[in-house]
């Protein structure tokens, strides 16, 4: 079984509890309160600068000169194109740069953020990948998931086309396929820490938007 099949298999569970938690419920039916949308578009935008850096690192630990292209331009989608989609809400919110600049990582954005970017920095290519990996997967399927039952019309349309959205699932699909070919000829403890970092990524996908949810910030 491909690497991939098997953990998805692994965190089924876990992926259903983040397509039916109280945040992407309400975000499909429309009714995902201003406050929450924004808290979590801001923590994103601040999250997808240590994404980017993480797969930047991921680009310069590649095995092939293809995963240094497709890491590199990942990197660069992350921090260009989906922050274009952030600035949409930005001004539909009234958020401008210096609110963005003063407003801190919440603690969960941090540890998420710290995770990625410690893993790419400290692991070996195999395990940067599983860490990276269910950030890429969870949205798409989630984006797809809302597409399909969202409520119309639905002001976060524009962030449900980006995640359901062709371009974005062929690079969730290569993402994958890179996974599996790393993963098919490492040694079987790497495999198993490769689980164990895709696991701890998921967790903080269902963190992430729980945070949202519930405006988390720091209690001290």
């Amino acid at each position: 079984m491909p690497f991939s099949a098997d953990a998805w298999s692994a965190n089924a569970a876990l992926y259903e509890t983040i397509r039916t938690m109280p945040f992407n419920e309400a975000l499909a039916a429309g009714t995902l309160t201003e406050d929450r949308f924004k808290h979590y578009i801001i923590q994103d935008a601040h999250y997808l600068i240590a994404f980017g850096r993480a797969l930047a690192v991921a680009a310069a630990k590649a095995d092939d000169t293809d995963g240094i292209v497709q890491f590199a331009e990942g990197a660069k989608v992350a921090i260009i194109v989906e922050r274009a989609l952030h600035a949409d809400y930005f001004k539909q919110f009234g958020v401008t740069p210096a609110d963005f600049e003063k407003t801190p990582l919440s603690p969960v954005c941090h540890h998420y953020s710290n995770f990625l970017v410690a893993t790419a920095w400290s692991e070996s290519y195999p395990l940067v990948l599983a860490a990276l990996l269910p950030c890429f997967w969870i949205y798409a399927r989630v984006g797809t998931d809302i597409l399909g039952r969202a409520a119309s019309p639905n002001p976060y349309q524009a962030w449900i086309d980006t995640y359901a959205g062709e371009d974005f699932h062929e690079a969730v699909n290569a993402v994958i396929a890179t996974t599996d070919r790393v993963a098919a000829k490492a040694a079987p403890e790497t495999v198993a820490a490769m689980h164990a970092a895709f696991k701890r990524a998921t967790q903080l996908e269902w963190m992430f938007w729980d945070s949202a949810w519930r405006l988390g910030d720091w209690p001290v």
